[in-house]
This record gives structure tokens, C-alpha cells and sequence, in this order.
């Protein structure tokens, strides 16, 4: 592993960033306020790593621009009364990038965040200087499309080849298998390894951390 990639591509929210409970609270608070029926929590967990547009219409296919824009307001307004710093980073994740940093990887962030809060997230998060390139849902394609693969690929001028996804969800999976490059699922996020295995990545680890392991070991 640890010689077949310059680029490591990492999704945030379930991957670097320990969020998930909060964002499925937040969007289960954005149905009620709304007058929606309240999503499950699986439902909620299923359409993390999306745009927010395009999760609040697959949550309720066929709702109006109004509704959806209701959604996202709730959404956000809750969502914005917790910092980065407070929900965190995964144990182990800021040691981690900062080593491939340092050995010479181009790191990447592909999120269905939207920019302002990846921005802010990386701000109170103390990483904005740690990563080479970052795309964000509102400036390209929604996952599981492949445009912000390719996008920042030839932002820093990377072959798919030379590329890995790092991500936690079926969305994460199913963009690298669109783009062409080689995936490394974590089940500490999104979808449950049993779920993320069935999209046969290299490798489905329990933690981010472990990344480090993998890339310590020898080429075979």
C-alpha cells in the first residue's frame, strides 16, 4: 500500500470528522420543524454524504423547492450551534495526516458539505493548512458522481491509478468506483461494514487510524 498512492483522498463527516449522531439528530429536528415525517435513524444515516439538497429529496422524494429550502434552514440552524471543535475529529486522525503529510502524500477532502461549513469545519478544527485540495458538494457534483474525483485529480495533477478514497459511506464507494480509483471503506461512520463490504472495497477498516497500519505494511 504504502507505495502505490500519492493522492489519499479522505471524505469528512464519518471518516475524519466524528459527526454522524449530530447530523442525524439535526436532520430528524429539520423534518419536525418542518411538518415532514421524522426519518429513522437508519433512513437519516442512509443519505449522509450527499448534498444537503439532494439528501433532503431522496429523505422526501418529489417536495417543493419551498419545502426543501424549509428543510435545509432547520437543518442548518441546528446543525451551526455545535462547533467543530466540540463534536471533534476521530481519535487518531490528526496524527495520522499530519505523519502522510510529512512522508510526501498530497492529501484531498471530497465532501458533501458545503463549502462554508467545510471551510469552517477545517477552521475550528485547526486543519485548513493540512490538505493540498478540498471539493465540496456546492461547487461540483453531488456524490456519488464522480466529477469532484476527477476534479481534484487534475488539481493535482494525479492519475486515477496513483489515487485512494478513504470513506465511510455507500456514497463514498460507489464515487471512487464512478472515478476509477481504489477505495478504502471505514466503519465508523455512515453504513455498517457489512454494508460497505458489499461494494467490495480494498479494505474495510474499524477506524481511520488504522490507515496507518495498512500503509506500514510491506508492497506485496
Amino acid at each position: 500500500m504504502k507505495d502505490r498512492y500519492d493522492v489519499l483522498i479522505f471524505d469528512w463527516d464519518g471518516t475524519l470528522f466524528d459527526s454522524i449522531g449530530w447530523i442525524v439528530a439535526c436532520l430528524r429536528h429539520a423534518a419536525r420543524e418542518s411538518g415532514f415525517a421524522v426519518p429513522s435513524d437508519a433512513m437519516a444515516r442512509s443519505v449522509i454524504g450527499l448534498s444537503l439538497p439532494q439528501a433532503m429529496q431522496t429523505l422526501y422524494p418529489g417536495s417543493s423547492e419551498d419545502m426543501a429550502q424549509r428543510l435545509a434552514q432547520h437543518y442548518r440552524a441546528l446543525y451551526n450551534t455545535q462547533t467543530a471543535a466540540s463534536l471533534g475529529l476521530f481519535e487518531g486522525v490528526d496524527t495520522l495526516l499530519r505523519d502522510f503529510r510529512q512522508r510526501g502524500y498530497r492529501l484531498a477532502v471530497a465532501t458533501g458539505k458545503a463549502r462554508a461549513g467545510l471551510d469552517r469545519a477545517l477552521r475550528e478544527t485547526g486543519m485548513t493548512d493540512l490538505f493540498h485540495a478540498t471539493r465540496c458538494a456546492d461547487e461540483t457534483a453531488s456524490k456519488p458522481h464522480p466529477l469532484m474525483i476527477h476534479q481534484l485529480l487534475e488539481e493535482l495533477a494525479a492519475p486515477p491509478e496513483r489515487a485512494l478514497l478513504i470513506g465511510d459511506s455507500l456514497h463514498d464507494l460507489r464515487m471512487a468506483q464512478n472515478a476509477g480509483i481504489d477505495v478504502v471503506a471505514v466503519a465508523c461512520g455512515a453504513n455498517s461494514r457489512d454494508e460497505l463490504m458489499e461494494l467490495g472495497p480494498l479494505y474495510c477498516l474499524e477506524t481511520t487510524a488504522e490507515l496507518a497500519q495498512l500503509f506500514a505494511m510491506e508492497t506485496t
